[in-house]
């Protein structure tokens, strides 16, 4: 007869490779978007001479989405990536500084004086 806590770690593990195999077609997924953001970047950085703000933060936050799943796929790390666990927040950039747009200016009002 077996014991309960072998049964209980055969499951457990049958469980873990259902979730590694639902994050490896994740992976792929976000892979695809990784290359989609890193042309959206080129292109950003050819027309306006600097990175775009926005891609630089969500890159860096799929980049390390995809450390995660690596880090679950490789058993370095028991915690499921997002949706289970909070999506990673970007880091600040350590390249070129980011494309910002001033805000515009306010229109000056001429306006008559009342009476």
């Amino acid at each position: 007869m077996r014991e309960p806590t072998a049964e209980l770690q055969r499951e457990s593990l049958l469980l873990r490779i259902l979730w590694m195999v639902l994050f490896t077609l994740i992976w792929q997924l976000a892979e695809l978007l990784l290359g989609a953001v890193v042309l959206l970047q080129l292109g950003y950085r050819l027309f306006y001479g600097a990175p775009s703000a926005s891609l630089l933060g969500f890159g860096d936050s799929l980049c390390q989405y995809l450390a995660q799943i690596g880090r679950f796929g490789t058993f370095n790390s028991d915690e499921k990536p997002w949706p289970f666990a909070d999506w990673p927040t970007p880091r600040a950039a350590e390249g070129e500084t980011a494309h910002s747009v001033p805000p515009a200016p306010h229109p000056v009002r001429d306006e008559e004086p009342k009476l």
